[in-house]
């Protein structure tokens, strides 16, 4: 029971960290941050700070065998291409919306389980996901009963699938499964780096430069939560009570988003809105805790 606490806590708190993502991100867009500048820089930063913390206060050893560089790699891949895509989504539909759309993501984990690990789904199960689609339908108008940009739900479609590969990785590669949670947290950053270096060069897309403290803050505040906190919290907590279980935790995500979105960056929402997003966390939490005899999704 303390081990299922303690793994419920760790993803309550990785997910809400994750959901801060819009807070930073977006005024460094009003400053004109292109999306690949403010990510090289969120994860440059992230991986020095994290090195720095591993080496000479936790005294962590970084070292690891050939078998596990990749593995590890592919994990920073994907965990990297879900933030890339969840952020050019921002620039086409409203953060909330973006990050309640992501929460679909633990869908797609039991999708994954069931074709690719033979893990079975219960009707229950069934519903949740029929329930949540029609959740989506209703996120699928957006201001002034304008349908949402359609390559913005693309990247989010997208920003979901790399989540959920990661999350599966991390719960079912054997080479990896035992790694220390701190350790993993470092290569998934340091390798997910190569994504904003190769989305640079091929777009020939120099980073710009930072200016002022304000910048400064902003890219220290999303290299902190929602990157070196998200990722080392939800690592523990797959690996303390399984994928699927941690994912219903994710329900914080698109309600930090929202918050945040709502409160500071003046985004709407409304009665259809509140009404699609609670058709979406009622799916996902009916597909996570709906059981049979074993279970809906065993972990």
């Amino acid at each position: 029971m303390r081990r299922k606490i303690t793994g419920a806590l760790y993803g309550a708190f990785a997910s809400a960290c994750y959901g801060t993502n819009p807070l930073f991100a977006l005024p460094l867009y009003s400053q004109g941050l292109s999306v690949n500048t403010v990510l090289l820089y969120r994860y440059l930063l992230a991986v020095v700070i994290f090195y720095i913390w591993l080496k000479f206060f936790k005294k962590i050893s970084l070292k690891i065998t050939k078998q596990e560089i990749f593995p590890l790699f592919v994990m920073g891949i994907m965990f990297s291409l879900s933030s890339l895509t969840l952020f050019e989504s921002f620039k086409y539909i409203d953060a909330g919306i973006a990050c309640t759309m992501l929460f679909i993501y633990p869908i797609l984990v039991a999708l994954i389980m069931r074709i690719f690990f033979g893990e079975k789904l219960s009707p229950k199960a069934v519903f949740a996901i029929i329930l949540t689609f029609f959740g989506i339908l209703l996120l699928y108008k957006g201001k002034s009963n304008e349908s949402l940009n359609l390559t913005g739900i693309i990247f989010v479609m997208g920003s979901a699938l790399s989540y959920a590969l990661y999350i599966v990785g991390v719960k079912n590669i054997k080479i990896i499964k035992h790694i220390n949670p701190s350790k993993m947290c470092f290569y998934v950053m340091l390798f997910g780096l190569f994504v904003y270096l190769f989305n640079i060069i091929f777009n020939n897309e120099p980073p710009k430069s930072i200016n002022g403290l304000f910048q400064w803050i902003m890219l220290l505040g999303i290299a902190i939560f929602p990157t070196i906190l998200s990722i080392e919290t939800i690592n523990i907590s797959i690996k303390l009570i399984g994928s699927t279980t941690a994912a219903v935790l994710g329900a914080l995500e698109p309600l930090t988003a929202i918050f945040f979105g709502v409160l500071l960056f003046h985004e709407q929402l409304t009665i259809r809105i509140c009404t699609g997003i609670i058709l979406i966390l009622c799916g996902v939490i009916i597909m996570v805790l709906s059981k049979n005899k074993k279970a809906c999704i065993q972990n």
